[in-house]
């Protein structure tokens, strides 16, 4: 079985750890394959101005269709919110820790920065919150892969980065962080520190193996959440957006387990935000998203939202 995946490190090892699985619990022999994406090759501009966060997903799921590779893996967060003709979303793995990461100089935490410390990210969810704090700390555009981000700090250039805490635990680097963000803090994007295990629609024998030896339900129905929040709000990744669901047990005794859901909207320099939640049965995960979404849309999250759109515009 050919399983594709991008050229960092980091997709090549969680790629790995999938692979290594399906070759366990369905015998068979595995083969990496790696495709390259535009988000890899143009590691200079912002992603928005790329399409967003699924030019790390078109090429392999071009490479999917024309039958180059069998199955591929992203990260989800990566992944359009929209279905798409001919692929499979077949499995949803255990989730790694959602929480977004701060690595900075010296150890410090974001509250021990000094005012006026340059703290980088390429992510408006992340600039809008870290300015909604009111540290009084200079945010700085950041692309390239972990290393090279890590290398900010430790050259000099920057006083901190924020990075996804899960991208670290997999390629066994959670010594260099300095502190893991609080929810409360900072919500992390919808989807982030799982992985989407897609293959073609139409091999429905495959859909059914993988869904079986790889899929948790839980993860599953915590990241259907939070998308159908992203979708009904038609946000992008230009959109200062975070959201996180968690699954729990219901107060009442025998009614099995919830969701529990909540997300932030902010304006792009944090001055304006709103948060919100919302729960419901596991059962239904999708429609606690979309109730919570629609909860906002009525409240003016819109105008929050539309913001980034239309300076990209301009």
């Amino acid at each position: 079985m050919r399983v594709g995946t991008r050229r960092s490190l980091l997709a090549r090892t969680q790629s790995g750890q999938v692979a290594a699985l399906i070759a366990e619990r369905l015998g068979v022999e595995v083969e990496l394959v790696e495709v390259v994406t535009e988000g890899d090759t143009n590691q200079t501009s912002a992603l928005a101005s790329l399409g967003g966060t699924g030019v790390f997903v078109s090429a392999l799921r071009d490479a999917l269709l024309r039958g180059d590779v069998d199955v591929a893996v992203h990260s989800l967060k990566d992944l359009p919110t929209g279905s798409f003709d001919g692929i499979a979303l077949a499995a949803v793995p255990p989730r790694e820790d959602p929480r977004d990461a701060l690595v900075a100089r010296d150890g410090l935490t974001l509250g021990e920065l000094p005012a006026g410390s340059v703290v980088a990210t390429g992510s408006p969810r992340r600039v809008a919150q870290l300015a909604a704090l009111g540290l009084g700390l200079e945010i700085v555009g950041l692309r390239g892969n972990i290393d090279t981000r890590l290398g900010k700090v430790a050259s000099g250039e920057v006083d901190g980065v924020i990075l996804a805490r899960a991208g670290l635990a997999r390629i066994d680097r959670l010594d260099v962080i300095t502190e893991t963000l609080d929810p409360i803090q900072m919500l992390p994007a919808p989807g982030q520190g799982a992985l989407a295990i897609e293959c073609r629609a139409a091999d429905a024998v495959l859909v059914s193996q993988l869904r079986e030896a790889l899929e948790d339900p839980f993860t599953r129905a915590a990241v259907d959440a939070e998308r159908a929040l992203l979708r009904t709000l038609e946000a992008g990744c230009a959109a200062p957006v975070g959201a996180l669901a968690e699954v729990a047990e219901a107060d009442e005794p025998g009614d099995g387990h919830q969701v529990w859901l909540r997300a932030v909207a902010l304006a792009p320099d944090g001055g304006v935000e709103m948060r919100r939640s919302a729960s419901g049965p596991l059962a239904d995960a999708v429609a606690v998203g979309e109730r919570l979404a629609q909860d906002m849309l009525d409240e003016g999250a819109a105008r929050l939202i539309e913001e980034p759109a239309r300076k990209q515009q301009a």
